[in-house]
């Protein structure tokens, strides 16, 4: 072997760099069905509860601007054998707060599961607050799970006499594994006969891919794409009724997916995001800018001493119109890579603002084959 190629070969070993043969460009990259779509039925379910947090360092609810923070402590202390009817309470270490979390899918009875806590009334902070036995309440109505425990904030607040400091959020709090699961939800996948993969993004081709896989993998016609959002799997024989064997091969498994061109437009903040697959027809486009300053001068009229005359002030206002006429008209040629329209505009001086009304200006031409999504 010459020696010119064997250094080019080590080269090559050493950069960690794959040639493809023919000098073809490697395949677009592929995601595991797992990302691409979830189960049918295997989701969390949010709860939420009303709760007191105590211990604050006089940074509580003021009783009298929050009348449910009187009432609940009030409540809370009847339950234990105390009558506060009719009594001043004046304490603003106590505040109400909505605690909120998420159960996980077949979460055990006597698991753990994180709960936020949230202020509801005018407190200050929770920092070093701790929060009383709240029950967490589902959709259904039903209790699911008894949070308690310290609070946790990232945030605080100080103050002295004359300026203050904030940082974060004090009002919000976190409770790792705060919360025990009381109450199951029931879903019996073991005994299911088939399962249905929801895609995250819905679109027919990758519905058809995702089924196509599956197909290939299993060596028999199980999956079935029935809309661009589900794909439903019949479980095969050689499985022996296990579902979730059949779950775990499926998830492995790459696919590419496949998306409609679409451009997102956030007018308030200025991005601007786009697909691979955005297009342009042949089309002219000129953008210039006009800036147009308006300047109040106000101007004093000063009378002779001694004079009957008085002192007047006379504005006078000055209009000045800027344009900008250094900018000609440029052409995007037909069928271009979001590359070669990025570079495009960008060779015309095009800021982000000005880019969203051109976008929807060569949309309105009929030029872009994209959707614009303004958000």
């Amino acid at each position: 072997m010459p020696r010119n190629v064997v250094k080019r070969l080590a080269a090559v070993l050493l950069c960690g760099l794959v040639v493809l043969p023919g000098g073809a460009a490697p395949a677009a990259a592929a995601s595991r069905i797992k990302d691409l779509a979830s189960i049918e039925g295997v989701r969390e379910n949010q709860l939420v509860g009303y709760g007191l947090v105590v211990g604050l360092n006089g940074t509580g609810d003021s009783l009298n601007n929050a009348p449910f923070t009187r009432q609940s402590l009030q409540a809370m202390l009847e339950r234990l054998g105390m009558n506060t009817r009719g009594a001043n309470l004046r304490t603003a270490n106590v505040a109400a707060v909505m605690v909120t979390a998420n159960l996980q899918p077949f979460a055990t009875q006597g698991s753990r599961i994180d709960v936020n806590v949230s202020a509801l009334g005018d407190a200050k902070s929770l920092q070093g607050g701790t929060l009383l036995v709240t029950p967490l309440l589902g959709a259904d109505g039903e209790v699911y799970a008894i949070a308690q425990g310290p609070l946790a904030v990232s945030g605080f607040v100080a103050k002295g006499d004359g300026a203050s400091v904030t940082r974060g959020v004090p009002t919000t709090a976190r409770i790792a594994s705060g919360a025990i699961v009381e109450r199951e939800i029931e879903f019996k996948l073991a005994t299911m006969n088939s399962v249905r993969l929801s895609l995250r993004n819905p679109d027919f081709t990758t519905a058809r891919r995702i089924a196509q896989a599956v197909n290939d993998l299993l060596g028999q016609p199980v999956a079935e794409p029935t809309d661009p959002s589900n794909v439903r799997i019949t479980l095969p024989q050689k499985f022996n009724g296990n579902i979730v064997d059949l779950i775990t091969d499926i998830e492995q498994l790459a696919v590419q997916p496949d998306l409609p061109a679409k451009v997102v437009v956030d007018e308030a903040s200025g991005i601007i995001v786009m697909g691979q697959d955005v297009r342009v027809s042949t089309v002219a486009i000129a953008q210039g800018n006009l800036t147009v300053t308006v300047t109040e001068d106000a101007q004093v009229s000063q009378p002779n001493p001694l004079s009957q005359g008085q002192t007047v002030v006379t504005p006078r206002t000055q209009v000045t119109v800027n344009t900008d006429d250094k900018r000609r008209l440029g052409i995007v040629r037909e069928s271009v890579s979001l590359r070669e329209l990025v570079d495009g505009l960008n060779a015309l001086g095009v800021g982000p603002r000005d880019l969203i009304s051109i976008l929807h200006a060569i949309k309105a031409a009929g030029a872009l084959q994209a959707e614009i999504e303004v958000i």
